[in-house]
């Protein structure tokens, strides 16, 4: 059966050749999937490090075979990722470890790739999802190929240790299940072996294997993404170019122009003539600017590619309008982190307005590299500096511990308002009752029965009994020290009404 053959758009990027698989790679991932069923199970911690770590000791075999060696760039790539993987081995909070771990595996696959232009940036990214069955297939060939001595005795061995094993396990967790006596005689068979666990640690070991073969296959022959031909678009006329951009520019600009009166003192009167609180009009609009700062990249990057281009003048045309669009943007971008401030300051902080603060500071990033861009004409070095600030801004926001600032900063408006009127202090327990372990070092400055109710549903999930080192973290370790040296009061004793009458009426977001 004949094999299709790739689109033309893909044929350009095939790597020239691909060193095959040795041993060594194949021991690696098996130690590795080993690692990652006795580290992983428990969950997350310094375990993603150690499991990266190995990952890098795979592909490392794997380019070195091929005769790769390491560059700055392929340094700065992995180092970050390192980096991303230290953020669920400092704090408790799951959600900012997810984009934390996504982006660690996506800056190893650009490690290995290489690349300079968009294509050769963009596209690695995601590179280990596609990598995964074709890097067992590697192996597997690989394997074939190569000549093993005393391979007609080893082979049936190893064949049939594998179907022993398989059938034991199915037989033996059947009987198991079947049978109470059969299964006290398999645990004493393998004491430190929790037959209900095997499903689960099999599937870390398969996913470890897989994923260090996935890299191994990109370092022995990364694909050229930045090959990729992506042609100009038509150039427009002059007019039919810079007419709506023209047009946009002017509209931003009214904006720009309004928002300053409206800085400069214009702002109670704003308040008094529409009659809403302080909340109500920062949170009006703001996500119709964030909009507006997303769709302005869009326009940007189109009226680019269809830009005339032929003479100087065009071409000094295009910089100016474009460059100015940019520099208005940023009007946008501020009136948008004033309006979250403003809101912050009314309403305090919550890990949503906290994770929009910190994209629309990165969306602000991005404008002053395309400016700075266009007016060093050479623009060979943003791709990977805009997708190294993307990734450094999800290092610095896992690292700095989202939670932790949340609350701090609502506990410290909490005991200020004490300080000002302790007859009106109030503090929205609804914004910090669902923190991780990561708040507990704030919240326990709380005075009762604040500080209990607060600490309620994180003392509930923190649990009674602690996680191996591997799986648990710095933050939850002294969360778990502080509310063994300050218990909580029982939720009896402080009662359901005493928690709900602590806190005010949540915002909307």
């Amino acid at each position: 059966m004949a094999v299709p053959s790739p689109p033309a758009w893909l044929a350009p990027s095939a790597p020239e050749r691909r060193a095959g698989a040795t041993p060594k790679i194949l021991l690696a991932a098996l130690l590795t999937g080993l690692l990652t069923a006795w580290l992983l199970y428990d969950g997350l911690g310094p375990n993603l490090l150690l499991l990266g770590s190995a990952t890098a000791v795979g592909a490392g075999i794997a380019a070195r075979t091929a005769g790769r060696r390491i560059r700055p760039w392929t340094a700065v790539w992995s180092l970050l990722a390192l980096a991303l993987l230290a953020v669920p081995a400092r704090w408790d909070a799951g959600w900012p470890a997810v984009p934390a771990v996504v982006g660690a595996l996506a800056l190893a696959s650009l490690a290995l790739h290489g690349g300079r232009r968009w294509p050769g940036v963009l596209f690695p990214l995601p590179g280990i999802v596609w990598q995964l069955v074709s890097s067992v297939v590697w192996v597997w060939e690989s394997m074939d190929r190569r000549p093993l001595p005393g391979r007609d005795r080893i082979v049936p061995v190893l064949k049939a240790l594998g179907v022993a094993a398989a059938l034991l396990t199915v037989f033996g967790l059947l009987f198991a299940s079947a049978d109470a006596a059969m299964a006290d005689l398999l645990g004493g068979l393998s004491p430190d072996l929790d037959l209900d666990q095997l499903p689960g640690r099999g599937a870390l070991f398969v996913l470890g294997t897989v994923t260090v073969l996935g890299f191994a296959h990109m370092a022995a022959g990364p694909r050229r993404w930045d090959r990729t031909v992506i042609r100009p678009g038509r150039e427009r006329r002059r007019l039919e170019w810079a007419l709506p951009l023209i047009g946009l520019n002017l509209m931003f600009g009214v904006f720009a122009v309004i928002q300053a009166v409206v800085v400069l003192g214009g702002a109670d009167a704003v308040l008094s003539n529409t009659g809403m609180s302080r909340s109500e009009y920062a949170r009006q609009g703001f996500w119709q600017l964030s909009v507006i700062t997303v769709l302005t990249l869009v326009v940007v990057a189109v009226a680019n590619r269809w830009a005339p281009r032929t003479t100087v003048a065009d071409r000094r045309v295009a910089r100016i309008l474009l460059g100015l669009l940019c520099l208005l943007a940023l009007a946008v971008v501020a009136s948008a982190l004033g309006r979250m401030w403003f809101y912050v300051d009314a309403s305090g902080l919550t890990r949503l307005r906290l994770w929009v603060l910190v994209v629309e500071v990165w969306l602000g990033a991005v404008f002053l590299l395309l400016i700075a861009a266009g007016l060093t004409r050479r623009a060979g070095w943003l791709p990977r500096v805009v997708v190294l600030s993307g990734m450094l801004t999800v290092a610095v926001y896992g690292l700095m511990g989202p939670d932790a600032i949340v609350a701090e900063q609502n506990v410290t408006r909490y005991e200020q308002a004490l300080r000002d009127d302790p007859r009106t202090a109030a503090i929205d327990l609804r914004n910090v009752r669902g923190l991780s372990a990561d708040a507990v070092p704030a919240l326990d400055r709380l005075p009762e029965p604040q500080r209990s109710c607060a600490l309620q549903l994180i003392g509930q999930g923190l649990g009674a009994e602690s996680k191996p080192w591997y799986a648990t973290n710095l933050a939850a370790t002294r969360a778990r020290e502080i509310l063994a040296e300050r218990p909580r009061v029982d939720s009896t004793t402080v009662g359901r009404t005493a928690c709900d009458q602590a806190g005010l009426a949540s915002e909307a977001w």
